[in-house]
């Protein structure tokens, strides 16, 4: 697939934190102990797993599906007509065209700026994920997690959300030329 050129532009962080993750991944993997975290409680780490690679590379992979459905996600943005740009004429089926818009960017410059949120987003998300990293490739198997990783984790998610919506609302309050 080819993307477009908004979507490589703003795809560029999300490919350097993917190759950043994994790179960090791969250099961690032999110093890590036969037992990694596989979850995080209130109380710290309460699950444990075996190594592998699977679960030593969970979250890189977790964060290749999500740049997958982002990027994807932000690529149809850009490809979808916009209201403004539909036909005004009624034609038989004009009607349940113009319903059928309503899910639709309003603009090609909303489209744009949901696009790049939705990058965002998923930059926000691998920025979560490499914090997480943090945990998962300790080299001593250790259930004490510091107090602050939690919000630190979540900081990120909440800030890319945030971005995400505020493009849909203001996507709302455009109006349709």
């Amino acid at each position: 697939m080819v993307f477009s050129a908004p979507v490589r532009l703003w795809l560029l962080p999300n490919a350097a934190l993917l190759v950043a993750l994994t790179l960090w991944g791969i250099v961690r993997y032999p110093h890590l102990p036969s037992r990694i975290p596989q979850h995080l409680g209130t109380d710290g780490v309460d699950a444990w797993t075996e190594r592998s690679i699977g679960s030593a590379f969970v979250l890189v992979f977790v964060y290749v599906g999500v740049t997958v459905l982002l990027t994807a996600g932000a690529e149809l943005t850009l490809r979808v007509t916009p209201q403004a740009e539909l036909p005004e004429e009624a034609a038989p089926f004009g009607n349940a065209l113009v319903r059928s818009s309503l899910n639709r960017p309003r603009t090609r410059a909303s489209a744009l700026r949901t696009a790049r949120a939705l990058l965002v987003l998923n930059a926000c998300t691998g920025v979560s994920l490499l914090i997480s990293c943090g945990v998962l490739w300790r080299s001593t198997a250790d259930p004490a997690v510091p107090g602050w990783m939690f919000p630190a984790m979540l900081l990120p998610l909440l800030a890319g959300t945030a971005g995400t919506v505020t493009a849909a609302v203001r996507d709302r309050r455009t109006p349709v030329k």
